[in-house]
This record gives structure tokens, C-alpha cells and sequence, in this order.
């Protein structure tokens, strides 16, 4: 079994990614695989609703000039992720916001597969932040694993959030918490996903 990690902070090291590694290294102690994936510094292309994903069925965005399939083929490998971020005036960072939508939007690998998000912040908007990621899982029937609190961890300087023993901890009870699920999900090779309605969409506009 393996988690992907998405990083959504351009720090390569800040504390997103103290928080993110902290998951890691309790998952790995609890024989699952992770993979931690940076957005980096470059642009990252926003969806345009032009459908092509959809039209051509191909779980692939039409823009291959960014991160958004290389994470798309990750996912596609993976049994679950966990999506870290920054808060930026009481929201997520506008990168990681903008790959997540394709992401899930182009592809259908996120089906059912157990999701977190995590993220990092100075003081205050860290909730709002959190709240935002979750809801992007909770579009694509994605179980939200839990924590002993919200998946938060506190700091601004980059590596302050080591210094958070609550966040922290937070954070290695929630790798519990995602390696306990997975492995009841992968007990016996076959995880009988619920037979689901085909999506039935409404317009409230006439």
C-alpha cells in the first residue's frame, strides 16, 4: 500500500513539509509506502472547464505543460493522499488549489481512495484552509481520515513547526489512523466499493 503526498507550499522545506514528513515517517513505521510530491515554483494552469479530460476519457489533462498529470499517474498508483498547504489569508495556496481541481477533475483515480488534508499556518485561518481541502474530497466519494484534532500545525519561520508537540502529534495520529483504514480496506484483496448511482446534475438556473 502507498499514500501520495502532495506538498502545496513553494517551500521545498517549510513547514508544510515538517508537517508532511511527520506523517511519512508514522506511515512508513506502519509498512505503508509514501511518496512526497513537491507543486515547486513554476506555474501551475488553473482548470477552464473545456471539458477535453471528460470528452476523450483518457484521465488526462489537456495542459501538459505543468505537474497535473505527472500527480494524476501518481494517484493512479496510490491507495490514498493527503494534500498539504500553507495558509494564505485564511485559504490554501492558489497552487495546490488549482492541481487539486484538475487532478480529480481529468481523472477518476481518486475514487474511493482515503483522503487528508493537512496544512500549516502563522496563527489564524488555519480552519477555513482545512475546510476548503476537504471539501474537494468529499466531491470524489473519498473516506476523510481523521486526527485526534484538525490536521493543523503552527509556525512561520520555516522548520517552527517542529516545534508544535501538539501538531505534531496530531500529525502521527492521523498517519495511524490513514495505515489502520487501509489496511481494513485492503484486508482480503477486495474492498466492495458501494455501487453508486450514476450523478444526476441540476441546474438551478431555467
Amino acid at each position: 500500500m502507498k499514500v501520495l503526498l502532495i506538498n502545496g507550499s513553494a517551500r521545498k522545506d517549510g513547514n508544510t513539509f515538517v508537517a508532511l514528513t511527520e506523517v511519512a515517517e508514522q506511515l512508513e513505521k506502519q509498512g505503508i509506502d509514501v511518496e512526497i510530491v513537491q507543486i515547486g515554483t513554476k506555474p501551475i494552469r488553473s482548470c477552464i472547464g473545456c471539458g477535453t479530460c471528460k470528452m476523450k476519457g483518457n484521465n488526462r489533462c489537456v495542459f501538459d505543460d505543468d505537474i497535473c498529470n505527472l500527480v494524476i499517474e501518481k494517484l493512479k498508483e496510490s491507495d490514498a493522499i493527503i494534500v498539504g498547504s500553507p495558509v494564505y489569508y485564511g485559504q490554501p495556496s492558489g497552487g495546490v488549489l488549482s492541481l487539486m481541481q484538475r487532478v480529480f477533475f481529468s481523472s477518476d483515480y481518486a475514487q474511493n481512495k482515503p483522503a487528508a488534508a493537512v496544512v500549516a499556518c502563522r496563527r489564524a485561518g488555519a480552519t477555513s484552509a482545512f475546510q476548503t481541502l476537504n471539501m474537494m474530497f468529499q466531491m470524489q466519494n473519498m473516506p476523510l481520515v481523521t486526527s485526534q484534532y484538525w490536521n493543523l500545525v503552527y509556525g512561520m519561520e520555516k522548520g517552527d513547526a517542529k516545534l508544535d508537540v501538539e501538531g505534531l502529534q496530531t500529525m502521527r495520529t492521523l498517519a495511524d489512523n490513514m495505515a489502520w483504514l487501509l489496511k481494513k480496506i485492503h484486508a482480503d484483496n477486495n474492498p466492495n466499493y458501494p455501487q453508486r448511482e450514476d450523478w444526476q446534475g441540476m441546474n438551478f438556473i431555467r
